[in-house]
C-alpha cells in the first residue's frame, strides 16, 4: 500500500469507528458515499471529482465523535437543546480533519453538508452560491438515507415518500438542479441497489430482539456470528447462492465479541477505488 492509500485508509477507519457507536446507522456511511457517487456521475462530473465527493460522503459524519451517546442513541425525538449539540458535528469534523494531509479532499463535505440554499442550514448559514457541489451532493444523499433508514424513534420511509419530501424542498433545503437529477435517478430505479444495504448485494438485517440494524460483512461465511450493537443479541449468518440473511440464536455476545469492528475488506476496496483516481 502506497503513502496516499495509507492516508486514505486512516480517514476511512476514523469514520467507521464513529459509525460503530450507533446501533441504528449500520451502513449509513457506505450508502451516503454510494448515493453521492451516483449523483456526481449523473451530474457529469469528471472521475476525480466523483471520487472526491464519494470520499466526502463516507467522511461527512466524522464530527459525531463529539456527540454524547445519550443524544446520538436517544430513542425519542431530540429536544431543541440536544439538537443544538448535534449541530456542532460539522464543525467538530472540520477540526478533526485539520492537519491531515488529505483534509482538503473532504473538508467541504464534512463542514457544509447541512447548509441549505435558503440560508437556514448550519453551521454557518451559507447560501446556495457559497456551498460547494461536494456539500450539496452529500447533503442530498445524507438526508435521503436518513429518511429511508430506521431510527430509534421511527421506521424508515418508503423510497418514493422520501423522494417526494426532497421534491417539496427543492431550492430551499436542497439544491434545485442536483435535486432534480437525484429524483430522476430514484424514480428510474437507480438507487434501489443501495437503499437498505450495507455493502454491494448485502441487505441490512434487523435485530430480532430489539430492532436496530445488524450488519453482515462481505468476508463473513455461512455460520459466522453477527451481533446487535444495542442489545448484544447473537445471530448466525446464512450465506447461500449469493444471498445473505441471519438466523436467531438463544444467546448474546460477550464483551469481547461486542467490541466495535471495522470492515477492513470494504475499506480496502474503497481505498483502492479512491486512490486510483485521486492518488
Amino acid at each position: 500500500m502506497n503513502h496516499v492509500e495509507d492516508l486514505l485508509k486512516s480517514l476511512f477507519i476514523m469514520a467507521s469507528l464513529v459509525e460503530a457507536r450507533d446501533p441504528y446507522t449500520g451502513g449509513h456511511l457506505w450508502r451516503v458515499a454510494q448515493f453521492s457517487q451516483l449523483l456526481a456521475a449523473k451530474a457529469g462530473l469528471p472521475p476525480r471529482d466523483i471520487a472526491r465527493i464519494a470520499l466526502g460522503g463516507f467522511l461527512h459524519d466524522l464530527g459525531k465523535i463529539g456527540v454524547p451517546d445519550a443524544i446520538l442513541n436517544k430513542p425519542d425525538r431530540l429536544t431543541d437543546e440536544e439538537f443544538e449539540v448535534i449541530k456542532t458535528h460539522p464543525s467538530v469534523g472540520g477540526r478533526l480533519l485539520s492537519g491531515h494531509p488529505l483534509a482538503e479532499l473532504a473538508r467541504d463535505a464534512v463542514l457544509s453538508h447541512h447548509e441549505r440554499p435558503d440560508r437556514q442550514g448550519y453551521p454557518n448559514g451559507l447560501g446556495a452560491d457559497e456551498v460547494s457541489v461536494d456539500a450539496k451532493i452529500v447533503g442530498i444523499a445524507d438526508a435521503f438515507d436518513a429518511m429511508t433508514s430506521t431510527r430509534p424513534y421511527r421506521r424508515g420511509m418508503a423510497l418514493e415518500a422520501a423522494l417526494s419530501i426532497i421534491e417539496k424542498c427543492l431550492g430551499t433545503q436542497f439544491d434545485l438542479e442536483l435535486g432534480k437529477l437525484f429524483l430522476s435517478m430514484g424514480r428510474e430505479g437507480g438507487l434501489d441497489h443501495v437503499v437498505g444495504h450495507s455493502d454491494a448485494g448485502i441487505p441490512l438485517q434487523e435485530c430480532p430482539e430489539c430492532g436496530p440494524t445488524i450488519v453482515i460483512r462481505r468476508d463473513q461465511e455461512n455460520g459466522d456470528f453477527v451481533y446487535c450493537r444495542k442489545c448484544g443479541y447473537k445471530t448466525t449468518v446464512i450465506r447461500e447462492d449469493g444471498t445473505f440473511s441471519i438466523a436467531e440464536t438463544d444467546d448474546h455476545g460477550n464483551a469481547e465479541e461486542l467490541e466495535p469492528e471495522v470492515d477492513v475488506a470494504l475499506i480496502d476496496e474503497l481505498v483502492m477505488e479512491a486512490a486510483s483516481v485521486i492518488g
